[in-house]
Formats: C-alpha cells, structure tokens, sequence
C-alpha cells in the first residue's frame, strides 16, 4: 500500500542488527537510547505489569501522512492481529 514501516525503541543499534536478522525484518528499526524519540511522540511512561507501576514504552503505532501529519493513532497493539488492525 506504499507505507514504510519505522520501528523506534530504546535498545542499542546492535540490538536492532540481531532482531531484525533473527527474524528477518523487512523494515528498519531505530535506536532512541536517550529516549528523544519515544517521549516526543507519548511513547515512554507509566505502564502496570502484575500490578507494579514501571516506567516503559508504550507500545503504539503512528500512521504518519507525506507531509508529517499523524492520521492514526493505536495504542492498544495486538502484536498477533495488528495488520488488520492497520487496515481498519
């Protein structure tokens, strides 16, 4: 459909190069390990896990238009179905 897939978290660049060959993305995947990235765009904060408060990503994905606009926002992932939920 013409998008390009970016994908941002806080691992190290050699982090990246290991997961994108371990699972053979077609995509590229970027390093914010000072977190610039993910607090700019609300991905960074307070997230529960069994009931403890931790700071982390917040997994989301951004649909981002030509011209830099953000037209779609979803932050409730389903890592299994998120294709249709892209498709929506």
């Amino acid at each position: 459909m013409g998008y390009e897939v970016l994908g941002v978290s806080r691992d190290s660049a050699a982090s990246h190069q290991r997961f994108i060959a371990k699972y053979k993305l077609p995509f590229h995947l970027i390093a914010d390990t000072d977190l610039s990235i993910l607090k700019a765009y609300e991905a960074w904060g307070e997230k529960k896990m069994y009931g403890k408060v931790t700071e982390g990503t917040l997994r989301t994905t951004y649909v981002i238009d030509e011209q830099g606009v953000i037209i779609d926002a979803i932050g409730k992932v389903n890592t299994k179905a998120h294709t249709a939920q892209l498709l929506k």
